[in-house]
């Protein structure tokens, strides 16, 4: 019986790219001990974050499980990753220069004549866009997790992200995450001390932080239940740098019951959820039935638009006793949740 593969095995091919407006992305081929069997798979983080959040320490990561499986493995960093520079970027700039960009790369590297697709967040909905748009047509299965193309939310974010915003947006270009620990500057402080105040459930500074920028909820992003010691404590340092442009076109595809273009420009449509999707990807819907950054109705939504015009093709899965990023982050998610995945990915 074979060693199952763990983050020791891990030996990483970085490969540096540009999107399609120049701007620098990167993704890491990920080898375990054996050659891959299977086709690649491309990992795709969510927003604030970066690649590397799909192996944290503490657990059995999606990737180990994936290796193990014979996958051929892509880490992407798209231009939101915490790895990069920071840039003021939108869905739209993601959905149209970012992703065609990367499918294309793992095609020509490894030749082969599609590629499957495990996204988080906004990397979830920024492929959701790049495919009913038509320009991914390389991806055979898209693996989605949290929020598609209909972004619903807590009344409690719907209220920050339409009067908070205002106010921060008057004196920064971001919104960080990492104020966690400085720069001392009055309003970062005032901040700070404000979040942890309201905060009182987690002495994680970060955890604090993202609960305020990413959700509503005590935490917002996962059941402190459902991580390990170890993986809380990670994750101080994995979340960075949110543009406010991007919580602008949230706000107007809130506004608009799915999202919307800022900019509607050549193949992208001005809704994405208005008319059939340019697209024979097939969805698998993931989200925690106790999401408390993306409320399940989200890819309820999403489900019910893609069944409308491709009948029996899709899947929807919520998660009992999962939020939004511990559904990747969870102790018990290898057991619970990555087995779903894996089948999906088969089909």
């Amino acid at each position: 019986m074979r060693r199952p593969m763990t983050r020791a095995d891990h030996r990483d091919e970085p490969h540096f790219l540009r999107a399609d407006d120049g701007t620098p992305l990167t993704l890491i081929r990920v080898r375990g001990g054996r050659e891959p069997t299977r086709g690649p798979v491309i990992l795709i983080h969510g927003v604030g974050m970066r690649a590397e959040s799909f192996r944290p320490p503490g657990i059995r990561s999606l990737v180990d499980v994936l290796l193990d499986e014979g996958w051929d493995v892509w880490l992407f960093n798209w231009r939101g990753s915490i790895d990069l520079d920071p840039v003021p970027w939108t869905l739209d700039d993601v959905a149209l220069n970012d992703h065609p960009a990367a499918v294309r790369h793992v095609l020509g590297i490894t030749g082969a004549s599609a590629v499957k697709v495990v996204a988080h967040c906004q990397g979830s909905t920024t492929m959701s866009m790049s495919a009913v748009a038509g320009l991914v047509p390389g991806v055979a299965t898209i693996v989605s997790n949290g929020v598609s193309l209909h972004p619903h939310m807590p009344v409690v974010s719907r209220v920050k992200l339409h009067v908070l915003r205002q106010l921060v947006r008057a004196g920064e270009p971001y919104l960080d995450v990492a104020w966690r620990d400085g720069p001392e500057t009055a309003r970062h402080a005032l901040t700070r001390m404000a979040i942890r105040t309201w905060h009182v459930e987690c002495g994680n500074p970060t955890c604090n932080m993202a609960s305020f920028a990413l959700g509503a909820g005590h935490p917002a992003l996962w059941l402190h239940s459902n991580l390990a010691r170890v993986t809380h404590d990670w994750l101080r340092y994995e979340f960075g740098k949110i543009p406010l442009s991007f919580y602008a076109q949230l706000a107007a595809s809130d506004r608009a019951g799915q999202i919307v273009a800022i900019r509607a420009r050549g193949p992208l449509p001005g809704r994405y959820a208005e008319a059939p999707p340019k697209s024979t990807a097939r969805f698998a819907l993931f989200t925690g039935a106790q999401n408390r950054s993306f409320l399940p109705s989200s890819q309820k939504e999403t489900f019910a638009f893609l069944r409308r015009h491709q009948p029996g093709r899709h899947s929807l899965h919520v998660l009992a006793g999962y939020g939004h990023t511990d559904v990747f982050l969870g102790r018990r998610a290898h057991h619970e949740v990555f087995p779903k995945m894996l089948t999906e990915l088969r089909r």
